[in-house]
């Protein structure tokens, strides 16, 4: 099973090309976000927040209500058995706190599979990716990967300037 990620612009091709009925988004607060016919609004995960990583006055930081929360809506989608169908993670841009996702997904449904093997497959399928490490940062201490998620992101660097993502997958088997 797959996790994609793409941008705001891009939900309704992507959950249509891939047939997803879970959807995750993590955008800032205020910005309207239509939900594609396909995805029920039991399984629509809207985490708003800004794309920061140290507190900013008049900004929503990403904190670690966020990060269990998505934590809890990917186990489920998960399920005892695995799912039917795949799951899509979105943000503004596909770049930044949609990757940290994709990415925080991956290890935390592969508690046993290396970080810095997730992180590399990562940067493989979405040169542009650059993950948002305040949100790596919580999940890592949140799935007690002591710190290992965190340099993986760090090893795999900033991701080539790009005002949108492509759409991509990352695949959840090991």
């Amino acid at each position: 099973m797959n996790v994609h990620v793409c941008s705001l612009a891009r939900i309704a091709d992507t959950v249509s090309a891939t047939g997803a009925q879970h959807l995750v988004t993590l955008i800032n607060a205020g910005t309207a976000v239509t939900r594609p016919h396909l995805i029920q609004p039991e399984n629509h995960l809207f985490l708003g927040m800004n794309d920061i990583v140290a507190p900013m006055d008049g900004y929503v930081e990403p904190g670690e209500r966020h990060v269990l929360s998505l934590l809890d809506f990917v186990q489920r989608w998960w399920g005892e058995a695995g799912p039917a169908h795949p799951i899509v993670i979105h943000c503004w841009a596909g770049i930044s706190r949609s990757t940290a996702a994709a990415f925080i997904t991956s290890c935390a449904l592969n508690p046993r599979r290396d970080e810095a093997a997730i992180a590399s497959e990562l940067r493989a399928r979405s040169p542009s990716a650059t993950p948002n490490a305040r949100l790596v940062a919580i999940a890592d201490g949140l799935l007690g990967r002591n710190g290992r998620m965190t340099e993986a992101i760090a090893r795999i660097g900033r991701g080539r300037d790009a005002f949108e993502g492509e759409p991509f997958f990352l695949p959840l088997g090991a």
